[in-house]
């Protein structure tokens, strides 16, 4: 094991250390809380906290499936972030199983009193019932695992044999996997999201989830790539133009996220049917106006005025905060997404909203960075290493040039 590698692990232990134990601390004050008479404010908050997580592992796979399939300089250097990211889907499957002990808390279709005087959801209730729920949800659960698991073995057979068939054997499986998750990502952002209000329906609702689990998942492998990876084994492979086609993604990201959002509030605005009122009233008036607000300039509109600026995406300092921003911002999506479904007049109403994000947020990057420190921040045969060097050339080069164009230069 190199120098460098030996000091990375070191401090990835620390930080594992302390993220493990916040997060351990705050989930069981929020677990005593419960218990206290607080489990519908437990379970509601934990909902929103785990979606956030679970949005970053996810969309880290899909990213992951996209750069087999494009291949790229970028893809070399945030391929094992975003592996590790991936990696932490059996945890998230673990997380989950407290949330199927709050369905009653959760959910109205899991209310027999609620659904015993509609009509409607008793019409719903061969799809929409506790138990379909949960085998629905194991079988997603399987599905993404299943994918994750073969992507990371591939991965360690890549590293230890160099075989040039897995590049190929990358791509089938992504094909198919891009395909798989796409149609289980829809399904499971309208049972676990959509239905804590099931008189809504919208069908650009699940891509809405879907793209801003993309843009979380890029803004959280960029901030892991800047704060560790640039410190050791990946500088030397570094470059400018890496960071600008990173922005670039994000930035797709970002546009497509937002497109989304007003895909749906347009068609909504349009349809004008009381049941579209019923999902963006709440989420329009009080605190929640604010939150609205603040999403659209700190998250959409800053960052994508940002992110044009050629100086901004090549500078790691200033990039860092720019991905740093928006990935803070996506906890407060995620929170307009799923906390005004329970007539909460405005953001961090309890204080278990406050602690949630920190339990389950501590303990999913604790195990994050476990899987991290595992295995060496670049895969030795990546056939896309020659690209991350070649961009690194280029950069020396026009390092060179300005040296010898700077005035006073012979």
């Amino acid at each position: 094991m190199s120098s460098a590698s030996a000091t990375r692990d070191a401090l990835l232990w620390q930080w594992e250390k302390r993220a493990f134990l916040a997060g351990c601390v705050a989930l069981a004050i929020c677990v005593f809380g419960a218990f206290l008479g607080g489990a519908a404010q437990f379970f509601r908050a934990y909902m929103a906290a785990y979606v956030y997580c679970w949005g970053i592992a996810t969309g880290g796979m899909a990213i992951l499936m996209v750069s087999h399939l494009t291949g790229g300089a970028w893809a070399y250097l945030t391929r094992r972030i975003l592996e590790s990211q991936m990696a932490t889907l059996p945890l998230l499957a673990l997380l989950f199983v407290p949330l199927a002990f709050g369905l009653k808390d959760l959910y109205l279709w899991a209310q027999p009193e609620i659904v015993a005087v509609d009509a409607r959801l008793q019409a719903q209730q061969f799809y929409l019932n506790p138990f379909a729920f949960l085998v629905r949800a194991a079988i997603y659960f399987a599905i993404w695992i299943v994918i994750a698991l073969a992507l990371i073995a591939r991965s360690r057979r890549q590293e230890r044999t160099g075989d040039i068939r897995l590049p190929w054997k990358f791509m089938r499986l992504s094909e198919v996997g891009l395909v798989v998750f796409g149609t289980t990502m829809h399904f499971a952002a309208f049972d676990w999201i959509e239905m804590l209000q099931p008189n809504y329906h919208s069908t650009i609702f699940p891509l809405l989830v879907t793209s801003s689990q993309l843009f979380s998942a890029q803004a959280f492998s960029i901030v892991i790539l800047i704060l560790i990876s640039l410190r050791y084994e990946a500088a030397a492979a570094m470059s400018t133009r890496v960071l600008i086609d990173l922005g670039n993604i994000l930035g797709t990201f970002l546009i497509i996220c937002a497109y989304m959002m007003w895909f749906q509030f347009m068609l909504g605005w349009i349809a004008n049917q009381p049941a579209d009122a019923l999902w963006f009233m709440p989420r329009a008036r009080g605190g929640w106006q604010v939150v609205a607000w603040a999403l659209f300039l700190i998250q959409f509109a800053g960052p994508l005025l940002l992110l044009q600026m050629r100086a901004i995406k090549s500078d790691p300092r200033r990039f860092l905060r720019v991905a740093g921003a928006t990935l803070f911002m996506q906890l407060v999506y995620v929170y307009y997404l799923i906390i005004p479904a329970f007539d909460a007049p405005s953001l961090l109403q309890h204080w278990m909203e406050f602690l949630t994000p920190i339990g389950v947020g501590g303990i999913w990057l604790a195990y994050f960075l476990d899987r991290f420190r595992r295995r060496p921040v670049l895969c030795a045969n990546d056939p896309n290493r020659e690209s991350a060097l070649h961009l690194r050339h280029l950069d020396e080069e026009d390092v060179e040039r300005e040296r010898s164009l700077a005035p006073g230069e012979a």
